[in-house]
């Protein structure tokens, strides 16, 4: 293998607070119900005009809405995206250590991309990632896999040499359209069956094991 391309939340930091926080500030301003914050687990991960469209009262998910509520989220998101998020155990060990074995590393995610290069600033200070990618405009989400194109071409390397690591089915499904492995990982947000149904090639259960798939 060459290169290790990670998604962000639920992989690599611990944002579902913030993100669930920040959703809830746009329902309340609204008038709307917020929800749990451990609903938020099936909530994100497919974007944030998907996550909108979920948390929202099924009567007021009409476009206009969603993108209105869309945009006062991101805009809330950027200034408390720091507030509760953390990184998780074990994982700044273990891209010192990909680094320090002279793989590339990298990040595919569907949080909004101005949001992604700040956020690994702040949680991984020299740590040099080889391509930081998130969600852009007029290009489809994961599991579309543009997004994994983009970066096999920005870094030089091949599907087949590419591991994909992810904590949804949607990396699981993103691995898989763009023909590269799918690794699976217990630490995020959803849970063992969905990796597997989704077709997750190996499962992992702590950051340290991805050393002996590479």
């Amino acid at each position: 293998m060459k290169i290790v391309v990670f998604d962000l939340d639920g992989t690599l930091i611990n944002s579902l607070e913030d993100l669930a926080d920040s959703a809830n500030h746009v329902l309340t301003q609204h008038g709307f119900p917020t929800h749990p914050v451990d609903a938020y687990r099936y909530f994100v991960g497919d974007g944030v005009r998907k996550l909108i469209e979920r948390i929202l009262p099924a009567e007021e998910r009409t476009d206009a809405q969603i993108e209105q509520c869309k945009a006062e989220f991101v805009a809330y998101y950027k200034i408390h995206m720091e507030d509760k998020t953390s990184v998780y155990e074990g994982i700044t060990e273990l891209l010192k250590a990909l680094k320090a074995r002279g793989l590339k590393i990298a990040v595919a995610t569907n949080k909004v991309h101005s949001a992604v290069a700040p956020l690994m600033a702040k949680y991984f200070p020299g740590i040099h990632f080889d391509s930081l990618i998130g969600q852009r405009e007029g290009i489809p989400v994961k599991p579309a896999p543009q997004i994994m194109y983009d970066i096999l071409k920005e870094t030089g390397c091949s599907a087949s040499e590419a591991l994909h690591v992810g904590d949804t089915a949607t990396d699981m499904q993103l691995a898989h359209n763009a023909g590269v492995t799918p690794v699976g990982v217990l630490w995020g947000y959803r849970p063992l069956e969905e990796l597997q149904e989704a077709g997750a090639q190996f499962i992992i259960e702590k950051p340290e094991e991805l050393l002996g798939l590479v």
